[in-house]
C-alpha cells in the first residue's frame, strides 16, 4: 500500500515547519535511510530520512512551502510491485493544503485602515477570546466600562484569575469604577464564563494591526513580515514575562586577573597549521565560572515545575548567539567539568552551526542557566528575560576602566557589570545573591577555574 511521508516534529515545541528543499523528484526510487528533503524549523535546519523504500509516487508538498504543519502529508511512496500513478492519486494533505510564504502587501486605504477588514500581513494579536456569546457579552461590558482598554482588577483578584486562568478582559467589575474584585472571580468560576482558550497567553487588549497602521501616513513604511523565528521568540518572551517573576541583582567584578590569565591560556596555545589550536575568550570564562558557581550553590542549579522543583545534578549552560532574524541559545553540557579551552572550542562549534541554522534539537534545547553577554557591543549592563525551563540567566556587559580605591587610594581597575535575573518561585533573593557571589569570587580569582 502506499506510504506517507509526513511532516516530521523536530522538537517537541514544533508545530509548524517550512520544506526548504527537496533533494528528489517524483520517480525517484529511495532507500530507508536516504535524505529526502531539507526542513527548516525557527531554530534550524534539518536533513528528512526516509524511513522506508520505495518510489517517490507524488511529491503533495512543494518545496519553499512555509508552515507546514506537522504530520501532515508531505509526499507518497508507492511500494514495491505498486503503480506509481495509482499511489499518486491517494495522496491528500491531513489539514488545509499548506501555502507558499507570499510577502503581503501592505494594507490600502479602501483594503486595510478604512475598512479595518482582515487583509493584515501581522499575526493577530495575542489574547484570548471569549468562548461563548455571554462571556463575549460580558467582555464588552467590561472594555466599555474601562474605556476599551486597561481591565482594572485588585491584585488578589489577579492572582485569582492567572491561578484559575481566568481572561480578566472577559469579566465585569462589580467594585468602584468597575473594578475586577475577589467576588467577581468567584462569581466567574461559579458560572463558567471567562475561561481563557486552551494554550492562548491572557493579556492586556492591544491595538490592531490596521489601528497601529492608521497612525502613520500611507507610503512611510514599509510592511516586513514575521517569519516563524520572529513569532516564536515573541510569543516565548511574552510568556516567560507573564509566567515568570523575575527579579534581578547586579554586581561589579574586577576582571584584570582574569584578562591576564586569559592572555597566558591564549599565548600557551599550540599551533596546528600556523593557527592557535584555541582562543579564549571572556565570555568562555565567564561560562566556566557560572557552571562552578552553581555547582557550589545547588539550590540555586534548578528548573521550576508546577508538581516540584527540578534539582540538576551538573550545570548545563545556555548561552545566547546572535543568528539573522532573531537569536538561539546552544548548550554547553557539564560545563563544570570541562577545560576553559574545551569551551572555546565547543562554542566556537555551537555558534557557527548556529548561525548556519546546523544546529540539531538536543543542542539548544534544556540546560539550566544562560548566560547573555552584550559586552562586545559596548553595552555596560542590562537584565535579561528568563528563558523557560531555567530559573536564571546572567547579562553581562563590557569591561571598562573605573576609578576604584584600593587600600585607601584611587586607582584604576577593569571592572565588568553582570545583572543576575532569577525566577522567584526557584531562587529567593538570598539564594541569588549566593549565587552571584559565589560567580565574582571565580571571576576575581580565576585560577580557581583551572584546580
Amino acid at each position: 500500500m502506499p506510504i506517507n511521508i509526513l511532516m516530521p516534529a523536530l522538537s517537541p515545541t514544533m508545530e509548524v515547519g517550512n520544506l526548504a528543499k527537496w533533494l528528489v523528484k517524483e520517480g525517484d526510487t529511495v532507500s530507508a535511510g536516504d535524505v529526502i528533503a531539507e526542513i527548516e524549523t525557527d531554530k534550524a535546519t534539518m536533513e528528512v530520512e526516509a524511513v522506508d523504500e520505495g518510489t517517490v509516487a507524488k511529491i503533495v508538498v512543494p518545496e519553499g512551502t512555509a508552515d507546514v504543519p506537522v504530520n501532515d502529508v508531505i509526499a507518497v511512496l508507492a511500494g514495491e510491485d505498486e503503480d506509481a500513478a495509482e499511489a499518486a492519486a491517494t495522496a491528500k494533505p491531513k489539514s488545509q493544503s499548506p501555502h507558499p510564504e507570499v510577502p503581503p502587501k501592505a494594507a490600502s486605504k479602501d483594503e486595510g485602515v478604512q475598512k479595518g477588514g482582515a487583509a493584515s500581513p501581522f499575526e493577530a494579536p495575542l489574547r484570548s477570546a471569549p468562548q461563548d456569546e455571554a462571556a463575549s457579552g460580558v467582555a464588552k461590558a467590561a472594555r466599555k466600562a474601562n474605556g476599551g482598554g486597561r481591565v482594572f482588577a485588585s491584585p488578589l483578584a489577579r492572582r485569582l484569575a492567572a491561578e484559575n486562568k481566568l481572561d480578566l478582559a472577559a469579566l465585569s467589575g462589580t467594585g468602584p469604577h468597575g473594578r475586577i474584585v475577589k467576588s467577581d472571580i468567584e462569581l466567574a468560576l461559579k458560572s463558567g464564563v471567562g475561561k481563557a482558550a486552551p494554550g492562548a497567553p491572557m493579556v492586556a487588549p492591544s491595538m490592531s494591526d490596521q489601528q497601529v497602521m492608521a497612525l502613520y501616513e500611507e507610503g512611510s513604511y514599509e510592511v516586513v513580515p514575521h517569519d516563524s523565528m520572529r513569532k516564536i521568540i515573541a510569543r516565548r518572551l511574552v510568556e516567560a514575562k507573564q509566567t515568570i517573576p523575575h527579579f534581578y541583582l547586579t554586581m561589579d567584578c574586577r576582571i584584570d586577573k582574569l584578562l591576564a590569565l586569559r592572555a597566558d591560556i591564549n599565548a600557551a596555545a599550540p599551533e596546528v597549521d600556523g593557527k592557535p589550536v584555541w582562543k579564549v575568550s571572556v565570555n568562555d570564562m565567564v561560562i566556566k565560572a557560572l557552571a562552578m558557581a552553581l555547582m557550589a550553590v545547588p539550590d540555586a542549579n534548578v528548573s521550576w515545575t508546577e508538581g516540584g522543583m527540578l534539582k540538576h545534578s551538573r550545570a548545563d549552560v545556555g548561552v545566547a548567539v546572535s543568528i539573522p532574524g532573531g537569536l538561539i541559545t546552544p548548550v554547553v553540557r557539564h560545563a563544570e567539568t570541562k577545560t576553559l579551552s574545551a569551551i572555546a572550542n565547543e562554542m566556537k562549534d555551537l555558534a557557527a552551526r548556529a548561525r548556519n541554522k546546523r544546529l540539531k534539537p538536543e543542542e539548544y534545547q534544556g540546560g539550566a542557566t544562560a548566560v547573555s553577554n552584550l559586552g562586545m557591543f559596548g553595552v555596560k549592563d542590562f537584565a535579561a528575560v528568563i528563558n523557560p525551563p531555567h530559573a536564571t540567566i546572567l547579562a553581562v556587559g563590557a569591561g571598562e576602566q573605573r576609578p576604584i580605591v584600593e587600600n585607601g587610594a584611587i586607582v584604576p581597575a577593569t571592572i565588568m557589570s553582570v545583572t543576575l535575573s532569577t525566577d522567584h518561585r526557584a531562587v529567593d533573593g538570598a539564594l541569588g545573591a549566593e549565587l552571584l557571589g559565589a560567580f565574582k569570587r571565580l571571576i576575581e580569582a580565576p585560577a580557581g577555574m583551572l584546580a
